[in-house]
């Protein structure tokens, strides 16, 4: 089971997840740093974090290395979602309260996703069912419930001030 991010590595997987390709930690740096002040030290620690975790692989690339993000936000939100359902002593009574709190707009996508997963498995099903669905997922990922099980560099920069 994923555990949920925290607050700044949720605002980094958020930038990675949205330009969905690889990114140094330069740029989320200075992506960052138009809402807050923050170091580069503690940008690339956090990104290192989430390697570790499983949530991003690297490439090197000169002096820097370019991260990319090992699932989708979809995946997450389905996993978290998951766990808190499977934790609850009545899952059924927990999904009516979540469906209650559900806006008519919610309630509509929910009913779109039931038929996408009922369809026959050889229809041509959206990319979005695609996405959330976990046998899609890598190996090791976090939607696996593994941390990450590749060795990573430290993340005291010992490798160049470049990143």
């Amino acid at each position: 089971m994923p555990r949920q991010l925290g607050e700044l590595e949720d605002s980094v997987m958020t930038r990675i997840w949205q330009w969905n390709r690889p990114v140094t930690v330069r740029e989320v740096l200075e992506d960052l740093q138009q809402e807050r002040s923050i170091a580069y030290t503690t940008v690339m620690t956090v990104m290192d974090n989430l390697h570790q975790k499983g949530w991003v692989r690297r490439e090197v690339e000169g002096r820097a290395y370019r991260y990319t993000a090992v699932s989708t936000r979809a995946a997450y939100s389905a996993a978290l979602m998951n766990e808190a359902w499977s934790q609850s002593d009545n899952p059924a009574s927990a999904l009516v309260a979540f469906f209650g709190m559900m806006s008519s707009d919610q309630r509509q996508a929910l009913r779109d996703a039931i038929r996408v997963v009922q369809r026959d498995p050889e229809e041509d099903a959206p990319e979005v069912a695609r996405e959330a669905s976990p046998q899609g997922l890598p190996e090791g990922s976090p939607e696996q419930g593994t941390e990450g099980g590749e060795d990573a560099e430290g993340a005291d920069g010992a490798d160049g001030a470049g990143r």
